[in-house]
């Protein structure tokens, strides 16, 4: 399956992508079960250190029993793409384009997400066929500089990264983007509440 077609499947149902960075094996896995609990479907563990590689497979470990997918995140080289593969990474997503991990995730099948922050990024993204793109970082852009983008380039499906949180999900979604990726919102009662309310129409709805 290809890039387009995994984040299509996933992040057209439920607009969440779920990331969860620098916690201990149990706490990612209890953070991925309540995002689960709540409908998401994509879980991101950045790796930007080896420290992180624990997680991640405890992570993907407890996805295989759920049905979920659960990727990798600030994945910056080859090296890096190919070791979170090799834990069973569904996904991978990093800060930049980044060749050498947009040509590795293409050699391996893996679909992947990258990062852009100005036109000239999104028009090489869209160059390398690439329309799901991570918008960051989202809160220093901007949901206005989303809907900017969306003019010249009305083929992108933005993911808004970056300090996105219950406040302030709604004004990006509205803004054009096609979803959004939060961490601590998704471990607050409070929080989760106005999330679920920044997501009218979600379909399946969430719990």
């Amino acid at each position: 399956m290809d890039a387009d077609q995994f984040f299509d499947r996933h992040l057209d149902r439920v607009p969440i992508l779920g990331i969860f960075r620098n916690l201990d094996p149990d706490a990612t896995v209890a953070m991925c079960e309540r995002a689960w609990e709540f409908g998401v479907e994509l879980i991101e563990v950045p790796v930007q250190t080896s420290s992180a590689l624990p997680s991640l497979r405890a992570a993907v470990e407890a996805a295989k029993d759920r049905g979920k997918s659960v990727g990798a995140g600030t994945v910056t080289t080859a090296a890096q793409l190919l070791t979170v593969h090799d834990l069973g990474a569904a996904f991978t997503v990093a800060p930049g384009l980044h060749p050498e991990v947009v040509a590795e995730s293409r050699r391996l099948g893996l679909p992947h997400l990258p990062g852009v922050a100005t036109a000239t990024e999104i028009a090489a993204a869209l160059a390398h066929g690439f329309t799901w793109l991570k918008a960051f970082p989202a809160k220093q852009l901007g949901a206005g500089w989303i809907a900017a983008q969306l003019a010249p380039f009305p083929s992108v499906r933005f993911v808004a990264t970056g300090g996105i949180d219950a406040g302030n999900a709604a004004g990006f979604l509205a803004a054009g983007c096609r979803a959004v990726a939060v961490g601590s919102a998704l471990n607050d009662d409070e929080a989760l509440a106005k999330l679920r309310a920044s997501l009218p129409g979600v379909t399946p709805p969430l719990h």
